[in-house]
């Protein structure tokens, strides 16, 4: 069976490590991974109750990847089974004009997981250790400032009782290339195509090197990343399923000891 020691993130380790086009966690047939895909769904919807009903801890999905990696797929498909009122979905968007009058972190503060929920993050905090780096907007230093600030933050978010999971959707530049043609050529979803995507495929070799420098910086023993190999959109879900499965597990999550008050209560 395959293993997730690979891709979890160490101080040596290189995105280009990571073939985005292998599938170690596909068995069988399409059929039964789509079935495999469905039991994991229904087993976090399970999960999620006991998170909820135990109402102590709380669990937070980082979703990072380059346009099109399919950070909203794996929300669509991992999350398929799971109640919407435990988990709550924030995608982040160009910064509005409030939040860049606050620190970088304030509008990720804002949103992090209440007690007994599950937080879904379609990009993070992380894009301001990407985008502003790839752009030249902000310099080594201020860089090196900010991976230590991210770091504190997931400490302390861990250290209040929530649990992390990191997971960078690593896809190659020729299925970016794909589904943005396909984005384009399909008039129901044209309206997913944005044209500066095209701007940032541009400078595709420096989001490469800024996402291996931010990932070995930010994977940590509290807060550690897992790489993706997204090329293979169901090999991307099963294996994001069975990781936070994996996860859940070890939480040994239990509902509250029965109420001794209720034994043999009878409702008229």
């Amino acid at each position: 069976m395959a293993s997730f020691k690979k891709y979890r993130v160490d101080s040596k380790f290189k995105l280009s490590q990571v073939d985005p086009g292998e599938s170690p966690f596909l068995d069988g047939d399409e059929a039964a991974q789509l079935a495999e895909i469905d039991t994991l769904a229904i087993e976090l919807d399970e999960m999620q109750n006991l998170l909820h009903a135990e109402g102590r801890r709380k669990v937070l999905l980082v979703l990072q990847g380059m346009d099109t990696s399919g950070k909203d797929g794996t929300v669509r498909w991992v999350f398929s089974r799971t109640s919407p009122l435990g988990v709550r979905v924030t995608a982040f968007k160009v910064p509005s004009d409030d939040e860049r009058a606050h620190d970088y972190l304030w509008r990720c503060h804002a949103v992090v997981p209440r007690s007994g929920e599950i937080a879904v993050w379609n990009r993070s905090h992380y894009e301001d250790v990407l985008v502003p780096v790839v752009e030249g907007w902000i310099d080594k230093a201020e860089t090196q400032r900010r991976y230590a600030q991210i770091n504190d933050f997931e400490r302390l978010l861990v250290e209040t009782g929530t649990v992390i999971v990191k997971c960078m959707l690593h896809i190659d530049k020729d299925t970016q290339r794909e589904r943005l043609q396909a984005r384009i050529d399909t008039p129901g979803k044209q309206w997913k195509f944005n044209v500066g995507d095209l701007e940032v495929r541009t400078k595709w070799s420096a989001y490469q090197q800024a996402y291996d420098k931010a990932l070995r910086a930010t994977s940590t023993e509290h807060a550690p990343w897992y790489v993706i190999p997204a090329n293979n959109k169901r090999h991307r879900n099963l294996m994001i399923a069975r990781l936070l499965m994996k996860i859940l597990r070890q939480m040994k999550l239990k509902a509250p000891p029965a109420d001794p008050a209720l034994k043999g209560m009878l409702i008229k």
